[in-house]
């Protein structure tokens, strides 16, 4: 693997519940945020032009997030199918990991919203960036 690719995201007053704890539910938030900067940045797809639908979806939480924390997500891609790619997350605050999580993407036809083949432009930036080999 590559080194990991990180965002910074920052914990705002909407994502907080009464005891200043970000909501479980926002930490799916936060990894749509990195993932969508990793596309952006590494495979150069607009967040508009995104054809990946989430599959699945799993987080661990290891210990909370509160206000005044300045969480980072690191992600990676830790397998690539014919029409499916698996991300890996840590969330984390300074050196103590919040929560990991993985999802599986399938990459969809926009006309047809059907799945179809990863293409070389998408598979390509992948591989050379985060050394994963294809499986089928």
């Amino acid at each position: 693997m590559s080194a990991e690719f990180t965002v910074e995201v920052p914990v705002r007053y909407r994502d907080l519940d009464p005891l200043d704890h970000v909501n479980h539910a926002v930490y799916a938030s936060y990894l749509e945020v990195a993932r969508t900067d990793y596309l952006e940045e590494v495979v150069d797809i607009a967040a508009a032009d995104i054809s990946f639908v989430i599959a699945n979806l799993e987080i661990s939480y290891e210990r909370p997030i509160t206000k005044g924390d300045d969480p980072t997500v690191a992600l990676w891609v830790s397998r690539l199918g014919e029409s499916s790619c698996t991300m890996e997350y840590e969330i984390r605050v300074g050196d103590a990991v919040a929560a990991t999580a993985e999802t599986t993407m399938v990459h969809i036809d926009p006309e047809t919203r059907r799945p179809t083949p990863l293409p070389d432009e998408i598979r390509e930036p992948i591989v050379a960036r985060d050394g994963v080999e294809a499986t089928a």
